[in-house]
């Protein structure tokens, strides 16, 4: 199953795009031998300002055909680690080809896409930065990978 990041903004060098970076080649590692991967991400900018809904017309057009869309958001479901993998390994059995990680800007996804979505996602109670929410959201991909292959990186 193919994984896709589609975020609004662009992530330039430093300590983000680094983590985001180890934390995708760890996930297509483990999770190619379970069929999960490779990870994608796309960034969408709006240049032209129009705020929520040409973010989510960007984001639609980036967004593969047919994909199952999960997107992240404060309204979403709070999961543990294992119910994500367990989340995850379930789209794939599902026989689930693409699925889609969508991330709005500063002011979330717009209401009318964060209907279309399948699934909701929320990383707590707390509001997160848009670009630490890539970080989480990577990381969290590995982690599912590590607890489906039985790896020792997920300690309860």
């Amino acid at each position: 199953m193919r994984v896709t990041i589609c975020a609004v903004g662009r992530l330039r060098a430093g300590p983000e795009l680094d983590l985001i970076n180890d934390y995708v080649t760890r996930f297509d590692r483990t999770g190619r031998q379970m069929g999960l991967g490779p990870v994608n991400l796309i960034e969408v900018e709006d240049k032209k300002g129009g705020g929520q809904s040409a973010e989510a017309d960007l984001l639609r057009r980036a967004i593969p055909k047919g994909s199952t869309l999960c997107g992240l958001d404060e309204r979403g479901k709070v999961m543990t680690s294992p119910d994500f993998a367990q989340k995850l390994a379930g789209w794939r059995d599902n026989g689930h080809q693409d699925l889609t990680f969508i991330i709005g800007g500063a002011v979330g996804i717009a209401p009318d896409l964060r209907a279309e979505a399948d699934t909701l996602l929320s990383f707590g109670k707390m509001v997160w930065p848009h670009m630490l929410a890539r970080v989480m959201l990577t990381e969290q991909l590995y982690r599912a990978a590590s607890i489906l292959s039985g790896a020792p990186y997920h300690r309860v």
